[in-house]
């Protein structure tokens, strides 16, 4: 995959750049639906990641999360969601912060169709390694299970998160944990790599970021992800994980996971988990 011609523009007032790809879906019974997908995966993962996202557990944890860390100190500056999907996050930001602007950015233009109907707000096609916004354009990146994808290079996504930061605007990531969980699932939704939270760490530093934050989370039903992902989908021909569990089941990890977060809010750190969520502030 390659960025498109240098010069094509996005129709958004300041916004210029190219267009280039990026990901997609994946949600699943016991582990977290990282969205790492390439174009060629498939309408049929975007539908069904639109259709789970708004009501999933992981998604409402992964959002709650991300909600917790934006800083409500500079509730007026604009939010860009960078690597947007099908949506979801713009729309649980418009519900939860109607004060904050909010942006997206995607790659697979049915995705960004999709995230405009869901959320209402403006989406560009582009890809996070070219940005298509102007610098210091953002009081906030937000990119979640982007730059673990197979078309992402971190290294420039991370100097485009930079540049379209104001400064003193906060970058939030989550990325899939751990390359030992590499699994079926992450060959199927294009996951180049996972990572952990030192990883991270080094990446945002490198980049330029401080006050740099990072924590894993998805901690309480790690044992259970490992489960799904090392025994009980461990063939080559396991499909996705892109599923709604049963209601009742849905109902408890949820709540496995709203306990986890109030442990963390007390000052609790989790040593591993499925997920890394980091924060990180342009200076």
């Amino acid at each position: 995959m390659q960025d498109a011609a240098p010069g094509a523009k996005v129709n958004a007032g300041r916004f210029l750049r190219a267009r280039v790809p990026r990901s997609g879906p994946g949600p699943a019974l016991l582990s977290p639906p990282h969205r790492c997908r390439t174009r060629a995966v498939e309408a049929v993962e975007y539908q069904l990641m639109d259709e789970a996202e708004d009501g999933l557990w992981w998604y409402r944890a992964l959002h709650a999360r991300v909600l917790d860390v934006l800083d409500p100190r500079r509730a007026g500056e604009p939010v860009l969601d960078a690597g947007c999907g099908t949506g979801g996050f713009l729309m649980r930001l418009r519900q939860a912060r109607p004060d904050r602007r909010a942006v997206g950015l995607e790659f697979n233009p049915e995705a960004a169709a999709r995230a405009r109907a869901k959320a209402g707000v403006h989406v560009a096609v582009g890809s996070v390694n070219a940005v298509p916004f102007a610098d210091s354009a953002f009081g906030g990146v937000v990119s979640l299970d982007v730059l673990c994808h197979t078309a992402a290079e971190p290294d420039r996504a991370l100097a485009e998160f930079r540049r379209v930061l104001r400064p003193g605007g906060l970058l939030v990531l989550n990325l899939p944990a751990f390359q030992w969980l590499y699994s079926a699932h992450d060959i199927r939704v294009h996951t180049k790599q996972r990572f952990t939270a030192e990883g991270v760490r080094a990446l945002l530093a490198a980049a330029g970021f401080s006050e740099i934050r990072t924590r894993y989370w998805n901690s309480l039903l790690f044992p259970l992800m490992v489960l799904q992902r090392k025994v009980l989908a461990r063939g080559g021909d396991s499909p996705s994980d892109v599923s709604l569990p049963p209601p009742w089941l849905n109902r408890s990890l949820h709540a496995a996971t709203g306990l986890e977060r109030r442990a963390a809010a007390a000052g609790l750190r989790f040593p591993a988990g499925g997920s890394v969520l980091a924060t990180a502030v342009r200076a």
